[in-house]
């Protein structure tokens, strides 16, 4: 039993594959971080632009018409105010 043991702690057929698979998943974990800190930041770019859109929706516009007898008129009109937080890069 001993013999198998010290032939098992002698033998060093397996080191350059482990050393290399050390290596291998050292670069991966590294183009995995930068890569999924590229994706976190153009997420938040996109997020950004789809909040822009909705602050743009324009909810003011109103169609007020009168009828009557003989004649009837037809008015619109728009009112927006400016929002807070209204401008294009505010969430930084």
């Amino acid at each position: 039993m001993t013999r198998l043991l010290n032939a098992l702690v002698r033998d060093e057929a397996g080191f350059i594959v482990s050393a290399e698979l050390v290596l291998v998943a050292s670069i991966a974990v590294l183009g995995l971080v930068v890569g999924l800190s590229e994706v976190s930041l153009n997420v938040n770019n996109e997020l950004e632009d789809v909040g822009s859109a909705f602050a743009s929706i324009d909810q003011g516009y109103c169609v007020e018409g009168l009828s009557g007898h003989k004649g009837k008129s037809k008015g619109s009109h728009f009112q927006d105010c400016q929002d807070f937080c209204a401008g294009q890069y505010d969430v930084q």
